[in-house]
């Protein structure tokens, strides 16, 4: 899958920027947060708890849209679209959540590790702008 990601945009999923997800709220309206991932090749992976309103759209519905911009090159960016393919637990010691806090340079203290999970996402279609290239599509 990994020939969804247009050539020469791979760069912004293999550095630790910010991604705007987007989901849908049952009631049909759009919801964005700004999101840590991490880009595993084929999927993408986020981490979020299942206490808060984000786990409750992707469990109502799981096509989803994440946006990236180069910080660089503001004009720069990939938007993705996809489906959720699986939400699992973190582990008891929050793994995936703590590799995110390395890749990320931040450490915040864990306090909801026992509701911790990984969302995981593949890609359907994605589009990149910037650098001279003003409609690379490849879906």
């Amino acid at each position: 899958m990994a020939s969804t990601i247009p050539a020469g945009f791979a760069d912004l999923l293999e550095r630790p920027l910010f991604a705007h997800l987007a989901t849908v709220h049952p009631d049909g309206s759009p919801q964005s947060s700004v999101m840590w991932f991490v880009w595993e090749g084929d999927v993408i992976r986020f981490t979020h708890t299942s206490r808060r309103q984000k786990y409750r759209n992707v469990a109502h519905e799981p096509r989803v849209a994440l946006s990236i911009v180069d910080p660089d090159d503001t004009g720069r960016y990939l938007e993705i679209r996809g489906q959720v393919i699986s939400v699992e637990p973190d582990d008891a010691e929050a793994s995936f959540y703590r590799s995110l806090q390395e890749r990320y340079g931040d450490v915040y203290p864990i306090t909801d590790a026992d509701v911790r999970v990984v969302i995981t996402v593949l890609p359907e279609y994605a589009r990149g702008r910037g650098e001279g290239d003003t409609s690379s599509v490849v879906s």
